[in-house]
């Protein structure tokens, strides 16, 4: 127990792991404000766009999305990673729409009934908002201003891992690929650890791709059930992995991993591997 509270702690004191006080260097990127009715306020999004990206008008792209994703949070390091990837030919273009926060640990949370997790934040619980927000408003947007396929992903870590677990569990639907990196699956007594074996079972259609990895510091004992229900009871069309890292550490694991995990996520059809 020592270590979930010492995540905890961390969780509610720095919020996301690797978030710079400057802005880090990354390659160029368009910035807009987009107006949200689902949550009640403007949001800043960012943009990478793959090189070639304005000369191949006929081309379209996957998309990869990703919260924590401001210019000071994990977006400066995470379209380094891909861009770097795709100049080297070892991912195929992508393109990153990072959403920048405003209330990050109400966003990226669901409701709680356990009062310690209520103290992280003035506010907590409002991941399906958030949620809204991306699948009626940030994607069709970026579906209608971008050369777009039907081929999307999801990346985060964290909380942000916990929204991506959540929405996967609740509305597996909305992205092909799921990538959740050190997630705060402890959040409401492990919630989405109990939940899985009847969620899992409820989608028995499913058809998309699950990565999930834990650190040595924060919630492996969780991770790793979940791993067994997934074993048990994952639908035939779900590729899932498990990826237990007691050597890496929860403020080390995103950018210690990403560069690996999207080469395979969006390998060159030459080359496709497993998750």
């Amino acid at each position: 127990m020592w270590s979930v509270r010492l995540f905890v702690l961390a969780f509610a004191l720095v919020g996301c792991a690797g978030h710079a006080l400057k802005v880090e260097p990354m390659p160029p990127q368009r910035t807009f404000a987009l107006p949200s009715k689902a949550l009640q306020e403007e949001r800043r999004i960012n943009v990478y766009t793959p090189p070639g990206y304005d000369a191949a008008k006929g081309v379209r792209y996957p998309v990869l999305y990703m919260p924590d994703g401001g210019e000071q949070e994990d977006f400066p390091h995470v379209a380094t990673a891909v861009d770097t990837a795709i100049r080297a030919g070892e991912m195929r273009p992508v393109i990153l729409v990072g959403i920048e926060n405003t209330e990050r640990r109400r966003d990226m949370t669901g409701p709680t009934q356990v009062e310690s997790d209520k103290e992280i934040a003035p506010r907590v619980g409002g991941s399906a908002a958030f949620r809204a927000f991306l699948r009626d408003e940030l994607m069709p947007h970026v579906r209608r201003e971008y050369r777009v396929t039907d081929e999307t992903a999801i990346i985060g870590e964290s909380a942000a891992g916990l929204f991506i677990m959540e929405t996967f569990f609740l509305q597996p639907e909305m992205f092909g690929t799921f990538i959740a990196l050190s997630p705060s699956i402890w959040w409401n007594n492990d919630e989405w650890v109990r939940r899985a074996e009847e969620r899992l079972k409820a989608m028995p259609d499913l058809k998309a791709t699950l990565y999930l990895a834990s650190a040595g510091d924060d919630v492996p004992e969780q991770a790793a059930r979940l791993a067994e229900v997934l074993r048990a009871n994952a639908p035939t069309g779900l590729r899932w992995k498990y990826e237990p890292r007691p050597d890496l550490l929860h403020a080390n694991i995103y950018r210690s991993l990403e560069a690996k995990v999207l080469r395979e996520a969006f390998a060159p059809a030459s080359t496709k591997a497993d998750p």
